[in-house]
C-alpha cells in the first residue's frame, strides 16, 4: 500500500468515527470507487487505535472522573454518585452491540457490504437524525440519562451494524428524541464509543496475532498517528459548531452521498 493510500485512508477513518457519517460506510466505499486493494488487518489496528486515543484524549477529564466513580462504587457496592451512575448505563448500553457484534460479524462481512445498503441506511437513517433534531426538545442535560435511557441508546446502536447506519449517528438520534440537548448526545455518544472501539480494535487485534503475519511498523504508526490526529480534530471541529449548525449539513451529505451511490450500483 503507497503512501498515498494510506493518508486517505487514514483521514477517512479519523474523520468519520466520530461524524454522524459513518465511518464503516466510507471504508467500505474507498476500495470499491478506487478499485484499491484492501488495506489489510494491521492497517484497521491501526486506525481503530489512533482514533481509540483520540476520544481518550479529548475527553481524558470525563473518562478518569467516571472511571474512578464507577471503580468506587463496585469497591463500595453501591452508586454513590452521577459519574459513578454514568460509568454504569454506558455499561450497559454497550452490551447490546457487544452482543450482536460477536454473533453477527460473519453475516454482517458477508452480506451487509453492498453499496446500496450502504445508501439506502445513510439517506434513511440521515433523514431520522434530521428528524430527530428538528423535534428533540434539548432540555435535558447527560447527568439526566436514567436507566431506559442507556437500554434504548444501547439497542439502537445495534443498527450500527448496518453500513451507512453511523453508530454515533443512531445514538445521538435516540439520544435527541429522548430529549437531551445537542452537546449531551454527543457527549455520551463518543464516551459510548469507548468500550466500543477498545472491544473492536482488540479483537482484530487478536485476529492479525492469530494469523501470525509480520507488520510494517512505520506504515502502523503513521497510520495511527494520522487517524489520531484527524479524529481530534474532527471532534474539535464538530463539538465548536454543533449548537450553530446541528445536525442538518451532515443529514444533507448522507441524503448526497446515498443519492450518488443508488446512480451509481443500481
Amino acid at each position: 500500500m503507497d503512501l498515498l493510500q494510506l493518508i486517505i485512508l487514514s483521514l477517512i477513518q479519523g474523520i468519520t468515527e466520530f461524524l454522524p457519517i459513518s465511518s464503516s460506510a466510507h471504508l467500505i466505499l474507498v476500495p470499491l470507487l478506487t478499485e484499491w486493494q484492501d488495506q489489510g488487518l494491521a492497517i484497521d489496528v491501526a486506525a481503530h487505535f489512533g482514533s481509540l486515543f483520540a476520544i481518550v484524549f479529548y475527553l481524558r477529564n470525563d473518562i478518569s472522573r467516571i472511571l474512578l466513580a464507577g471503580l468506587d462504587s463496585i469497591a463500595k457496592k453501591q452508586i454513590t454518585n452521577s459519574d459513578s451512575r454514568l460509568f454504569w448505563y454506558l455499561a450497559i448500553a454497550s452490551v447490546p452491540v457487544l452482543v450482536a457484534g460477536f454473533i453477527l460479524k460473519d453475516f454482517v462481512s458477508t452480506y451487509l457490504r453492498n453499496p446500496l445498503i450502504i445508501a439506502y441506511a445513510s439517506i434513511g437513517f440521515g433523514l431520522l437524525l434530521g428528524y430527530a433534531d428538528i423535534t428533540g426538545k434539548r432540555l435535558r442535560q447527560i447527568n439526566s440519562i436514567n436507566i431506559r435511557d442507556a437500554i434504548l441508546i444501547g439497542l439502537a446502536q445495534v443498527l450500527a451494524l448496518v453500513p451507512g447506519t453511523s453508530r454515533s449517528g443512531i445514538t445521538m438520534t435516540v439520544a435527541l428524541m429522548l430529549g437531551l440537548d445537542r452537546t449531551s448526545a454527543a457527549r455520551f455518544s463518543f464516551l459510548l464509543s469507548v468500550p466500543i472501539i477498545l472491544a473492536a480494535g482488540s479483537y482484530e487485534c487478536l485476529k492479525f496475532i492469530q494469523m501470525d503475519a509480520s507488520v510494517d511498523i512505520v506504515s502502523f504508526i503513521f497510520t495511527a498517528v494520522l487517524s489520531a490526529i484527524s479524529a481530534l480534530f474532527a471532534i474539535h471541529v464538530f463539538m465548536r459548531f454543533l449548537d450553530k449548525t446541528g445536525m442538518f449539513p451532515f443529514v444533507v451529505y448522507r441524503v448526497v452521498l446515498g443519492t450518488i451511490l443508488i446512480f451509481l450500483f443500481i
